[in-house]
């Protein structure tokens, strides 16, 4: 079972859903990284249920640091963060009856019967408040360096946000911002769209859209760890994501070259593209440009409307209506959990590009 990532700057998920913890062990970070317990448990309260669109279940997400960091530095040695899990309702998960669209199949497959099926266990999105943990960390970093991360939702249903325009400044402003949206119209559109899935007794997705600001040219690999390779590896790595696009994306093939190409200009002792229809990437090494691409969301799968299923253990066709306390929609609460992914991919890519110390010296080489 892989639960690594990256290969400079590693980061290892531990728990399960329902288990006494879920946690991260940061791997590889320089000695001198300032770590700010309230910047942890601010990027923790962008991710956590905070209305009736989001899932009863509220967790206080009370982290402890366990190692790796010692009078508000990072030491150098392993960083673990841990934690607790203590709002569970286990008595609503019934093993064998696999949920549609869930991994209770698929686990039992690969896993034998050993899994730990409450709340989805390792498979559940509870996992991703470590990510989220571990980004009160590693986004700080880049925040040194002039670089910056924001995601907001650019549609849920048939409510659409605008796109990224002035990139930077959008991107400071959703820093700022309670919702993940560019528009107060957006998001009074979006809310309806979630809160008519829920009272349906069913779900919505969404897709995102996310920047990545500030970071220097020249960063990523050709072809295999090319910097779309490693950003999608670790964003495919959140359960909920069924595609991404960068730039234009699937767009670019209903155009000419003419009309795709980005062209380039001096601009202010800089090279910049006139438009940025590739995301910011070229031969999979950063050219200057925001890096932008769109994440499909798909809706939450857990839903109360009766559906076909199997229980596996028993081998007979079955009906399920999920209990339980669930999204419905995981759209919002995914923003914050995509720029995490996305610091620790951008922190190994300057990790591998530049040495370890660069994240700690604030860019120095």
């Amino acid at each position: 079972m892989k639960n690594s990532f990256g290969q400079s700057v590693i980061a290892t998920l531990f728990g399960e859903s329902h288990g006494p913890a879920v946690g991260i062990v940061l791997d590889g970070l320089a000695p001198g990284i300032d770590v700010s317990e309230d910047e942890i448990a601010w990027y923790l309260s962008r991710r956590r249920p905070s209305s009736q669109l989001d899932t009863p279940r509220r967790e206080p997400d009370d982290f402890q640091i366990l190692s790796g960091v010692f009078n508000g530095k990072t030491t150098g040695t392993p960083l673990c963060i841990s934690i607790p899990n203590v709002n569970v309702r286990s008595s609503d998960y019934e093993y064998g009856l696999a949920r549609p669209s869930h991994a209770d199949y698929s686990a039992f497959c690969k896993f034998h019967g050993y899994e730990d099926y409450r709340g989805s266990g390792h498979f559940s999105g509870r996992i991703t408040a470590a990510l989220v943990a571990a980004g009160g960390i590693l986004i700080p970093v880049l925040e040194k360096l002039g670089v910056t991360i924001g995601t907001h939702i650019l549609q849920c249903g048939e409510a659409r946000d605008r796109s990224f325009d002035d990139v930077a400044a959008d991107v400071a402003m959703l820093h700022e911002s309670s919702f993940p949206t560019l528009g107060s119209e957006a998001r009074e559109a979006i809310c309806a769209e979630i809160a008519k899935a829920r009272e349906d007794s069913d779900s919505v997705g969404g897709i995102t859209q996310s920047a990545i600001c500030g970071l220097s040219a020249g960063v990523g690999e050709p072809w295999f760890d090319s910097l779309e390779s490693m950003l999608s590896h670790a964003i495919f790595s959140i359960g909920a994501v069924k595609g991404i696009e960068f730039g234009s994306g699937f767009e670019l093939a209903a155009m000419r070259g003419s009309e795709a190409n980005d062209a380039l200009r001096v601009e202010d002792g800089r090279i910049i593209t006139e438009t940025n229809r590739n995301g910011g990437i070229n031969g999979g090494i950063s050219n200057g440009m925001p890096i932008v691409f769109q994440c499909a969301v798909k809706p939450t799968a857990s839903i109360a409307k009766p559906q076909s299923t199997v229980d596996f253990t028993r081998m007979e066709n079955a009906t399920i209506e999920i209990q339980g306390r669930h999204d419905p929609a995981i759209v919002r609460r995914i923003c914050p959990v995509i720029d995490s992914v996305a610091a620790l991919v951008i922190c190994d890519a300057l990790a591998m590009r530049f040495g370890t110390d660069y994240l700690a010296k604030g860019g120095s080489r």
